[in-house]
């Protein structure tokens, strides 16, 4: 019931947010309506009146909520303030479109996830699994910017290769690319966190015996699957839910006709009855997919949850690789000595005879479209990038652990808020505090910390249901003690590892609503403002795009490889 409560609670607040987003962003709704439709015709003040009559905004926010919420419950979403055609088949149809691409994706996403798991499950079902390894391949992968894979598959495989097509949504061949650029890093994620819980499935005394009892490997292996298979299925959830209303940037580079796209457009022109529809339909499949991954991880925990029978899922300890040591320090190394050159030169330049000009002597990492040095804007901009994707990682760290801590309380809203995409909260924040680096950081925050408190959740479910807290409640510890001693120092740990993993997506996310005008604003010299910038010249002047993406993967393998992730 409190799981319940919650869902219905925020999906009625951000309900209720979206329907007043006009009047939160003071802005008027039917300026924006009347330059969409005729973009000469004078905006006179009888003019905007009699939109606003048309569109229903003249008797404020919660009149023209009470209409849509009654439309509703006759299956009538409304008409677009923009098209004016009826919102219910539009939306249906986009839905329809990023259903059938997520599907798409995660057939690509699950073999990638196996595939860096391979060795652990490998070795682990043999019992050879006693050396780590940094994760580099899996770092890189999940670390790469879903647009950027995109461009670059348009670029290669479509362009130069023409084996499928470049855009559009008119044949089973234009599902190859986007599955392709939404399923690698979700993939990706996935595999470092089922490799993360691999060797302590395979550290039980379970997996000892069977090795004893002289099962074959691939037995084994499965068994460890399944073992850590509830520990992931709460992020295979939110991974799938964002693969449908998260792939706005993915959806807009293809010209796909998804739900994501279709909610992008409509918050931009503020077409209030489309983005309430889209937003209702986000939240009710994200609720959806948690009550069935939730009914999934029940039926395969079986009884014991319900009688507190569960072995502790902890990780053992390993020997280091030598890699480990001297993979963070190199990549920091070339971090370092990057930004300090760029430092040392100036980000507003303008050399407009040098424009997209190759690297070289003088400029080590080429020009961009204006002629701007790309070395000096990635230097100055490594202060504003990491600082920014930083403080949200911790925000969303400390939130997730808190509110993973209380699952009860938690869950409905989790998968409530991981169903809203970053535009749309970023909307909602810019017109509650106002546009900003703020802002954005603000609105990535709010939806950001539902990953880590799902993984929270999960983790601490299973660790009060182990035996060994069953005794030291028996011996008389108090819950403070259980949670100090016992719960935290089980959680911490991968969760901490699942936070470093996001950092680079963080700031990606940060730069999209800067783009949007949400964020940190053009010309700023952040990184992922550059990738922004420089997208359009991905196939004339590749240097521009190479040099921000680079300095973000390296960023996300660094923060991997401190944390220690497995490989």
């Amino acid at each position: 019931m409190p799981a319940l409560a919650g869902r219905a609670a925020a999906a009625a607040a951000i309900v209720t947010a979206v329907g007043a987003l006009p009047w939160l962003a003071r802005t008027d709704p039917a300026l924006t309506v009347l330059r969409t439709r005729s973009a000469e015709q004078e905006p006179t003040p009888e003019v905007l009146a009699a939109i606003r009559r048309e569109i229903g905004t003249d008797g404020g926010p919660l009149p023209l909520l009470g209409r849509w919420l009654a439309g509703l419950l006759r299956g009538d979403a409304g008409a677009s303030w923009i098209s004016g055609t009826p919102v219910l088949p539009d939306l249906v149809g986009a839905l329809g479109v990023s259903l059938t691409l997520m599907v798409g994706a995660l057939a690509v996403a699950l073999p990638v996830a196996g595939a860096l798991c391979l060795r652990t499950l490998h070795l682990g079902s043999r019992r050879r699994l006693c050396r780590t390894r940094s994760g580099t391949a899996g770092a890189l992968l999940a670390a790469l910017p879903e647009f950027l894979l995109a461009s670059a598959l348009v670029t290669v495989v479509a362009v130069r290769l023409d084996w499928a097509p470049a855009y559009g949504w008119d044949s089973p061949q234009s599902m190859i690319l986007p599955s392709l650029a939404l399923g690698v890093p979700a993939g990706a994620l996935l595999g470092r966190l089922l490799d993360d819980a691999l060797p302590a499935a395979f550290a039980e005394p379970w997996a000892r015996a069977a090795t004893a009892a002289g099962l074959p490997p691939r037995v084994i292996a499965r068994h460890a699957l399944r073992r850590c298979l509830p520990v992931l299925l709460p992020q295979l959830a939110l991974v799938t839910v964002g693969l449908t209303g998260g792939a706005v940037a993915v959806e807009s580079l293809f010209a796909i006709p998804g739900l994501g796209r279709y909610a992008l457009q409509a918050a931009i022109a503020q077409d209030l009855p489309a983005l309430q529809g889209a937003t209702l339909a986000l939240v009710l499949l994200g609720a959806a997919t948690g009550l069935i991954a939730r009914a999934a991880r029940r039926a395969l925990l079986g009884p014991a949850l319900r009688a507190r029978a569960l072995p502790p899922l902890h990780l053992p300890v390993l020997a280091a690789g030598r890699v480990t040591a001297a993979l963070p320090l190199t990549l920091l190394a070339v971090l370092v000595v990057a930004i300090g050159l760029g430092l040392l030169r100036d980000p507003w330049h303008v050399d407009t005879a040098a424009r997209l000009s190759a690297p070289s002597w003088h400029h080590p990492l080429g020009t961009d479209a204006v002629g701007r040095d790309i070395l000096a804007r990635l230097g100055h901009g490594a202060l504003r990038t990491l600082a920014a994707a930083l403080a949200v990682t911790v925000a969303t760290l400390v939130v997730g652990v808190l509110a993973g801590l209380l699952p009860r309380l938690s869950s409905g809203v989790v998968e409530v808020l991981n169903a809203i995409p970053a535009v749309v909260a970023g909307l909602l924040v810019a017109g509650a505090v106002g546009r900003g680096t703020v802002g954005a950081a603000l609105a990535v925050t709010l939806v950001g910390w539902a990953a880590l408190a799902a993984h929270t959740a999960a983790l601490s479910e299973q660790e009060r249901a182990g035996t060994h807290l069953v005794a030291a409640t028996a011996l008389g510890a108090g819950r403070w003690h259980v949670l100090r001693r016992h719960i935290l120092p089980a959680v911490l740990p991968p969760v901490l590892r699942h936070a470093v993993l996001r950092i680079p997506a963080i700031a990606l996310a940060l730069a999209a609503l800067g783009f949007l005008g949400l964020g940190a604003a053009p010309p700023a010299p952040e990184w992922g403002q550059l990738l922004a910038e420089s997208q359009a010249y991905a196939e004339r002047a590749p240097w521009t795009v190479a040099a921000p993406a680079s300095a973000l993967a390296l960023l996300g393998v660094l923060a991997v490889s401190l944390a220690g992730v497995r490989r």
